[in-house]
């Protein structure tokens, strides 16, 4: 189990680059798909890796103190150890340390400026540079740099809707994607559902990525592009369903309701609204990390990860239905308009 006190936390924290060498390590070899298939034995990975008995058992010791894997040690030769994982490891290792990683992508941002000098940067000495990182984005190349990384997250809530598109959107609706990124998402229900009309509302300095998106798809003509400034601007109206995926957690809690306010206008009747967020937990926490960290320096952006209950809440508050929650890669939460009654 992954030590739960500080000091065990501490101590797996300063040997963190050893730690990233194991993971390396087992995913180059194979290791984790042989666990992955499990129960297996230590003979068993070592015949199947190639790999010395005594010496792989420390590797494993190693995922064991990371909470990755259990141990049961039936007897006294060590050959008959076996090891189960507590989740599948190769894809999420994939997902961190793969070539596509969302990592990867951000570590591209100016992080670098904030190691070592947080006591300063928490007392208002030092802080990411406006060139770096303003938000919301200051001129088109940030624009397309931060929509350009919000693609890179997409894979897991593609999966979400594509497991849940029936549960989510009615025959024949006329779907708008608010902060659609640069159209991943869109083609992608496009595809899915042959019966959508998906348009992305995002600001105009992202048409050129959306256009591009929509040209390599099959389905242009069900697809659409709405250049507008929700912070400033109404959204339109008309439509069935409005999606917001991963954007309310980047504002504040009163510019969320209002946002969802703004929803339960712009929706026919009977119209639903989904909202696909990582909902608060140690898990996407973690996930999270990097943004947590990287956004201490940029006092504009309020980027949080919230509980279920404050959707709910803002959801009945802007005349919704209470929401179903749909389990997923990304949490969904699907309301409908209420048909009598004004937003509270």
């Amino acid at each position: 189990m992954l030590p739960q006190t500080p000091r065990g936390l501490f101590s797996l924290l300063a040997n963190g680059e050893k730690a990233v060498d194991v993971v390396l390590a087992s995913r180059e070899m194979g290791l984790f798909e042989l666990l992955d298939r499990g129960p297996v034995t230590l003979r068993e990975l070592a015949t199947a890796l190639e790999a010395k008995p005594n010496r792989l058992y420390k590797l494993l010791d190693c995922l064991e103190t990371l909470g990755l894997v259990s141990r049961e040690e039936p007897g006294d030769d060590v050959l008959d150890a076996r090891y189960r994982v507590v989740a599948p490891l190769a894809p999420a290792a994939e997902a961190v340390f793969g070539e596509r990683s969302i990592e990867r992508d951000r570590d591209k941002y100016a992080w670098r400026k904030l190691l070592g000098r947080l006591p300063d940067v928490l007392r208002g000495r030092a802080s990411i540079d406006a060139a770096d990182f303003s938000w919301p984005p200051s001129d088109d190349e940030q624009v397309r740099g931060f929509e350009a990384s919000m693609a890179a997250g997409m894979p897991p809530i593609v999966e979400t809707f594509a497991q849940h598109h029936d549960a989510v959107f009615p025959l024949g609706a006329r779907v708008l994607d608010v902060g659609g990124g640069d159209g991943t998402l869109a083609c992608a229900l496009a595809a899915e559902r042959p019966d959508l009309r998906v348009d992305v509302l995002n600001l105009p300095a992202v048409a050129p990525l959306v256009e591009a998106r929509f040209a390599k798809s099959e389905h242009a003509s069900r697809l659409g592009f709405v250049p507008c400034d929700f912070l400033a601007e109404s959204l339109p109206a008309g439509y069935d369903v409005v999606l917001f995926v991963r954007v309310l957690h980047d504002w504040p809690a009163r510019t969320a309701r209002a946002l969802l306010m703004g929803a339960r206008a712009s929706l026919s009747t009977r119209g639903r609204v989904v909202i696909c967020e990582e909902l608060r937990d140690p898990e996407r926490l973690a996930v999270q990390f990097f943004w947590t960290y990287f956004l201490v320096g940029v006092d504009a952006c309020t980027s949080r990860l919230r509980d279920a209950a404050f959707y709910e809440c803002a959801l009945v508050e802007a005349g919704f239905s209470p929401p179903r929650r749909i389990p997923g890669p990304f949490d969904l939460l699907v309301a409908t308009t209420r048909t009598s009654g004004a937003p509270r």
